[in-house]
């Protein structure tokens, strides 16, 4: 049984799914998805709640954020990490933040003040780490719009923190990074078939995650140019080099990020190469 996340992520873990080779589907209120996969179930359940059902073993693994398995103090294994989310490909940050005119600089400014917030256990750890006792309260969500009058500061979760500045807030300080990991219930891990099931699709989702922002690229090519143009671009990642019928051309195939290709195909073209293809790909597994 697989946990997926209910939710912001909910479309972005689909389509990764898409990439790694399983179609997931589901009707627009239903949290029991359709899996193309005899060997898999799955229910979409909220984020928050991944890890304690993997943990307690009714999902055998999940994908969920580190955030909320260290708020939950969940005993699970994580198996890996799988950096995506609905906005961009990096990690996320918890930020202790106020509004731009409060006169709090730094989180010992809060001592006895009042602070709202989602991740209310890790919220608590984080102000007893820094020797500050204030009162950390759950918030149910629009965090921000709590401040100043229902809270003298907010801890909320953001990608990029521009709307953290659109909303004329600042950060005071940052609490932990986060990302989408995979956990896996310890019993199901212990367990070989169940192990191997999981090590297949951590495989697949990282072998998609890579081909992200690569494109493959084949071309014909003067030999005696393969020097000069595997100099031309450092990246170049152990091109498949292939003879053809005429023994001074050779076919070169290789794989390099997207964003090269835009310079590196002129580059290409300048020093003779011909049938120059570019062509996305869906996973790069090394």
């Amino acid at each position: 049984m697989l946990g997926l996340p209910k939710g912001s992520l909910e479309e972005s873990t689909k389509n990764l799914f898409a990439k790694a080779g399983w179609k997931i589907t589901t009707s627009s209120r239903s949290y029991k998805p359709s899996i193309d996969d005899p060997e898999l179930d799955g229910r979409f359940v909220r984020a928050q709640e991944v890890s304690r059902y993997v943990e307690h073993g009714f999902f055998d693994c999940g994908l969920t954020g580190q955030d909320w398995v260290q708020e939950n103090n969940a005993d699970v294994v994580q198996v890996c990490e799988l950096i995506y989310s609905r906005a961009s490909a990096q990690k996320s940050r918890w930020v202790l933040c106020v509004p731009e005119a409060s006169p709090v600089k730094t989180a010992k400014d809060l001592a006895g003040k009042r602070v709202a917030t989602e991740l209310v256990e890790t919220t608590r750890r984080w102000f007893k780490s820094q020797g500050v006792e204030c009162e950390v309260e759950f918030s149910w969500g629009a965090t921000e719009v709590k401040v100043p009058e229902l809270a003298d500061a907010f801890v909320d979760i953001t990608e990029t923190g521009s709307s953290i500045k659109a909303n004329k807030l600042r950060i005071v300080a940052q609490l932990m990074e986060t990302t989408t990991v995979l956990v896996a219930n310890k019993a199901a891990w212990a367990n070989p078939a169940k192990r191997a099931k999981i090590e297949q699709i951590v495989l697949m989702l990282q072998g998609a995650l890579a081909a992200q922002h690569m494109v493959g690229l084949k071309f014909n090519l003067p030999k005696a140019k393969l020097e000069q143009v595997a100099a031309a671009l450092p990246a170049l990642r152990n091109p498949t080099v292939s003879p053809l019928s005429n023994a001074e051309w050779i076919a070169v195939e290789t794989i390099i990020d997207a964003r090269q290709a835009r310079e590196f195909i002129p580059t290409l073209k300048a020093a003779g190469a011909e049938g120059i293809v570019e062509y996305p790909i869906n996973k790069l597994v090394y």
